[in-house]
């Protein structure tokens, strides 16, 4: 597959790159509206009709997960066209996502800047959009190989670090340049935000209660948006070069997936599905993402991924650089 480097594509997905007010406000109530009263239901049942906790929290986990794609899109300016109106939206957001909003901000746009450009890679804390080279993982020695395959499995990567992060991680500036005063800043001010909202909640309903009901639904939730960041960066047909290969085009709509996910699951996580249109230009908020891909043929030359085949994805954590394509752990010399 060859997409034409030199192809403005850019200026194709420009017409979109506007918000529109009406639906943002409209996502805004739906996505606040759905959590917020799916949490109150919660809160009900809990003493009398516990066994429904389980099951609305995976409903407010989806809700979530698209209030988490609203502070995405505030993220890149995409939401509104106004700043302060992106950064407002995007701060209340992060109270309920936990991800301290400028700080991860940040982070998230060094990765539009150097993604699947293998002599750009971010740092070590990136473990879900970049990987190593098979090459590089045979020059490790043995206990090196063990740490990097037991952060990698899925059930650690996929399962038990998405909610150490959101809920642990999150709390401090981690992975985060001592000169970005604003931004770490900014991560306290968020922590001082939720250990008062957790006490007021705590003295009015019970401590116990609060966490029965908050915690499934941030562990579920985190499960879900870490699995879809992965997915749309990590898979086999994906797209890694040197930097004298890379160009925008390439990695955008072949290093991005394009995830097909039924109408309900591409509701709850707000059309993220088209990632490659995302990559491309950042500034399309998400409710025109389909709309973007519908009017351009060029964009289903991405790589397509449904439900089912994107869980079969975790098992591809290497680059390699003669097969062009992630491979598993064992199809490496230093497989055992």
């Amino acid at each position: 597959m060859k997409i034409e480097p030199d192809a403005d594509l850019r200026a194709l997905t420009a017409p979109y790159g506007t918000p529109k007010v009406a639906r943002s406000i409209s996502q805004i109530a739906s996505s606040f509206g759905g959590f917020f009263f799916v949490c109150v239901a919660m809160y009900l049942a809990y003493g009398w009709f516990f066994w429904l906790v389980p099951a609305l929290a995976v409903v407010a986990a989806g809700f979530l997960v698209r209030i988490f794609i609203i502070q995405h899109d505030c993220g890149h300016g995409s939401f509104f066209k106004s700043r302060r109106a992106n950064s407002f939206v995007g701060v209340c957001c992060s109270l309920v996502t936990l991800a301290p909003y400028a700080s991860w901000r940040r982070q998230h746009a060094g990765h539009h800047g150097i993604w699947n450009d293998l002599d750009r890679r971010q740092s070590g804390a990136d473990i879900y959009s970049s990987c190593i080279t098979v090459a590089e993982y045979e020059a490790l020695n043995r206990h090196q190989r063990w740490l990097y395959r037991l952060g990698r499995h899925p059930i650690v990567s996929n399962i038990l670090l998405p909610p150490f992060v959101f809920i642990l991680l999150y709390r401090v500036p981690f992975d985060t340049a001592k000169s970005w005063r604003r931004e770490r800043r900014g991560v306290f001010i968020t922590d001082i935000a939720l250990v008062a909202m957790v006490l007021v909640l705590g003295l009015l309903i019970g401590f116990e209660r609060v966490a029965a009901v908050q915690l499934p639904i941030m562990v579920i939730a985190s499960i879900i948006g870490v699995w879809l960041f992965s997915v749309q960066h990590r898979f086999e047909q994906s797209y890694w070069v040197r930097h004298d290969e890379w160009n925008f085009n390439q990695a955008a709509l072949l290093g991005s997936s394009h995830l097909k996910l039924p109408r309900p699951l591409q509701w709850f996580t707000g059309n993220i599905g088209f990632h490659h249109v995302h990559h491309l230009n950042p500034h399309i908020p998400n409710y025109r993402l389909q709309e973007c891909h519908d009017a351009n043929p060029v964009m289903s030359e991405a790589p397509v991924l449904t439900f089912w085949s994107g869980l079969r994805q975790g098992r591809f954590a290497l680059w390699d650089e003669h097969l062009r394509r992630m491979v598993p752990f064992r199809r490496t010399s230093g497989a055992a």
